[in-house]
């Protein structure tokens, strides 16, 4: 059983129902261990949208990587994901961040996702699910490369601890 993390975003629509949508379908793809709190997020690359509620998903299954990435696809589709260009506005965005300490590249999946060790939105939620977990290439612990990114308060804001995943949309 491989153990898997998964990076959730969304900003149109009902963003918080579209991620509690996501977790819920992740169930068909394998055990969903654990689910981190919810986050709002400033946009990173295109600037000129809302901003994005965040989360990070941890998850044991068989699927092999490419399995998994076709599933998280069918859950955007599911969703209504639109891709008329890089970084748009999403109503539902999943990211394939780590699966065990596969190494991988693909012209469909890279593994690990090439920019998470980068991203805030990614690593904080990630940190306060499996802070001691390595990048397989780098060598460095979740808790290190977060470290390195320095204050991300401006820009990461936890908004709902882990039960938000079953809570209802208007109490978030």
């Amino acid at each position: 059983m491989a153990r898997v993390f998964i990076s959730l975003g969304s900003n149109l629509g009902d963003r918080a129902a579209f991620l509690r949508l996501a977790v819920s379908g992740m169930r068909g793809i394998g055990n969903v261990v654990a689910v981190s709190s919810l986050y709002e997020t400033t946009p990173v690359g295109y600037l000129d949208q809302p901003d994005f509620l965040n989360a990070v998903v941890a998850l044991e299954t068989t699927l092999p990587p490419q399995a998994v990435l076709a599933a998280l696809r069918v859950l955007e589709d599911a969703a209504g994901r639109q891709r008329p260009f890089p970084n748009a506005p999403r109503t539902l965005d999943l990211d394939l961040v780590l699966y065990d300490e596969v190494v991988m590249q693909t012209p469909e999946l890279t593994l690990p996702h090439p920019r998470f060790h980068e991203r805030a939105f990614v690593l904080v939620p990630l940190a306060e699910l499996a802070p001691a977990v390595r990048h397989p290439v780098l060598g460095k612990t979740v808790a290190e490369l977060l470290d390195a990114l320095g204050d991300v308060h401006h820009a990461v804001r936890k908004i709902a601890g882990p039960a938000w995943a079953d809570t209802p949309t208007e109490n978030i």
